[in-house]
């Protein structure tokens, strides 16, 4: 009759045991109010197009127009483009076009920077806003929209931001805020096919954020004159779409001092390549 009672209390410290073992197995990840960290989404790119097939080739006609003047083996190299120079074409590719014309030298370039975050709690897309808002920044732009979770603290104070966009005194030292100047260039128009518009400066139209344009969008219009040299005109469109960075560069310079490039024809042709560039990149 004692043994009995003896394998019952046995049993039941068996059974105590495994339960308690269980519990603290399960514990570390069952405990009430425990943090549960979600990484943010990726980015919507994983890859980037190849630059210097991403503008047609009757597009770069219209933009380079003395290229098609040339003979076919000259022409063909122009139209090829140069690469730039990148060691992770997954992350940052780009192409550039030059053409000389009598009237006029034009060039035009474009980059693409997928921006991928290594911070589970920052997704692409935040850290792509924070690069596209210092290039806006640095053009003495800025908008409505608020600049990524790991923007820097010296991002300007609000009214800094309010302050009147695309003034002339608000235009930065660094020749290019969208990136290094590339050589100059000239729009088709007649007036450019002419060598060039005789407008002056008050009838540029001012940089500016843009709408309509991918997430995020702002033309920056730097015109810039040495000594007694004709007039060199670089007009920017930066753009973000979800975590890609795309920058369009398109510069004239007339080869006469008299003459003034076209700001509005650059201006106009820079935002039609740029939106067929977001188009691409959304098909």
């Amino acid at each position: 009759m004692a043994y009995v009672p003896g394998v019952a209390l046995l049993a039941a410290l068996v059974v105590g045991c495994s339960a308690g073992s269980d519990s603290n197995a399960n514990g570390a990840d069952s405990k009430a109010g425990s943090p549960t960290v979600t990484p943010a989404p990726p980015g919507k790119y994983l890859t980037l197009p190849a630059p210097c097939r991403a503008v047609p080739r009757g597009t770069l006609k219209d933009l380079l127009p003395g290229a098609a003047e040339l003979p076919a083996d000259q022409q063909e190299k122009v139209f090829r483009g140069s690469a730039s120079v990148t060691y992770d074409t997954d992350r940052k590719v780009g192409c550039s076009w030059k053409s000389d014309a009598p009237n006029a030298t034009r060039s035009l370039s474009i980059d693409f920077e997928r921006v991928v975050s290594y911070d589970p709690a920052v997704s692409d897309d935040d850290r792509a806003d924070t690069v596209y808002a210092k290039k806006e920044k640095a053009a003495g732009l800025s908008s409505s929209a608020t600049p990524g979770p790991d923007a820097e603290k010296n991002t300007g104070t609000p009214g800094e931001k309010e302050k009147t966009k695309g003034t002339d005194a608000e235009k930065p030292k660094d020749p290019d805020p969208a990136g290094d100047a590339t050589d100059s260039a000239d729009p088709s128009s007649s007036s450019s096919s002419s060598g060039g518009s005789s407008a002056g400066p008050e009838d540029a139209l001012p940089s500016r954020v843009l709408d309509n344009l991918g997430d995020a969008a702002f033309l920056h219009d730097l015109p810039t004159r040495a000594g007694s040299t004709a007039q060199h005109r670089t007009v920017s469109v930066v753009f973000r779409t979800s975590n890609v960075v795309v920058t369009v560069r398109y510069a004239e310079q007339p080869a006469l001092v008299t003459q003034v490039p076209d700001s509005k024809e650059l201006q106009e042709k820079a935002q039609a390549l740029a939106r067929k560039l977001a188009e691409k990149l959304s098909e």
